[in-house]
């Protein structure tokens, strides 16, 4: 295992992405138009420097529709039951889970380097998101332990894909523009203000889970931004469909992006985002991770052009 940040441990591995047979299926979640024209990305005043949030720039998107919440574990279960593909947790036979959320029948497991909250957790896949010992997954919440790999190929069977990064960031801004959340400025806090599933409390050993939630929460959870998609702040990681890059000059953002380099994009930060250590649940914050990497908080959205 190596580890580039302490937001989405990468896998890295060297197992072949798995075979999917020709098959088309139906994405059945609701999708959200989302139009086209002038937006905005990236930001002039960024806060993880090293990730390339910066500069703000401008862009064009053409009209297409997005999926209201990331892709429901109810969703992921029809193309697993269509397909018979088999997830790439599944192949390498584990997945990274938040120390937690480890069933305490688990004894001895691996943690992962320079973030030991993350552990190696054998079992653990979309199905069953704390490994055998733990519960099933909950149809509502958004289907996690997914790889770009597992994603590309439910976009690919439900004649989808994946966000482009400007598009996923045109969308969260719900046309307010250059705003920092999808809702507006005002930043989230432990107590009074949450208007989405991150963390509260001392990250990462005491979780006072204000905004009623310890852990993921349902898809439709929050209030959706102003073109009806929730989640596009905290809750889970979408993976989007570009490769890491920055366009920073700085030879510390040149070193961490070649580190990266093959990385995909992710975006809108998870619930085990603190500002005390990653505020990376802002519009424009990003990071990367191997695209055969699964986590207990990324999954993904699919858009219909």
């Amino acid at each position: 295992m190596s580890q580039i940040n302490c937001c989405a441990p990468a896998r890295d591995g060297q197992v072949d992405p798995p075979f999917l047979e020709e098959e088309r299926g139906h994405h059945e979640g609701v999708l959200c138009e989302i139009p086209g024209g002038n937006s905005l990305m990236g930001t002039d005043t960024p806060i993880i420097k090293l990730d390339g949030e910066a500069p703000l720039r401008k862009t064009k998107i053409k009209p297409f529709k997005m999926g209201q919440t990331p892709v429901k574990n109810s969703e992921f279960a029809k193309f697993i039951s269509q397909t018979g593909y088999v997830t790439e947790a599944e192949v390498f036979g584990w997945s990274f889970v938040f120390h937690s959320q480890v069933p305490k029948a688990v004894q001895t497991i691996q943690g992962s380097q320079g973030a030991q909250w993350w552990r190696r957790l054998d079992s653990a896949t979309w199905d069953w998101p704390t490994g055998s010992e733990g519960p099933k997954c909950d149809p509502e919440h958004p289907a996690v332990h997914l790889s770009w790999n597992d994603a590309k190929a439910y976009c690919k069977w439900a004649g989808g894909r994946l966000p482009t990064e400007a598009e996923w960031e045109h969308a969260a801004r719900g046309g307010l523009g250059d705003v920092t959340y999808p809702w507006g400025n005002t930043d989230p806090d432990d107590s009074t203000h949450l208007p989405c599933n991150i963390w509260q409390g001392r990250f990462p050993d005491f979780n006072t889970a204000r905004d009623g939630y310890a852990f993921i929460s349902p898809a439709l959870s929050f209030a959706p931004n102003g073109y009806g998609l929730y989640g596009m702040s905290g809750n889970i990681w979408d993976w989007s469909a570009d490769p890491f890059r920055v366009k920073s000059l700085s030879k510390e953002a040149k070193t961490q992006a070649n580190a990266m380099r093959g990385y995909r994009v992710i975006k809108g930060g998870s619930y085990l985002c603190h500002a005390s250590y990653c505020s990376r649940y802002r519009i424009a914050a990003r990071t990367g991770n191997s695209p055969d990497s699964s986590t207990g908080h990324t999954g993904f959205r699919i858009v219909f052009t």
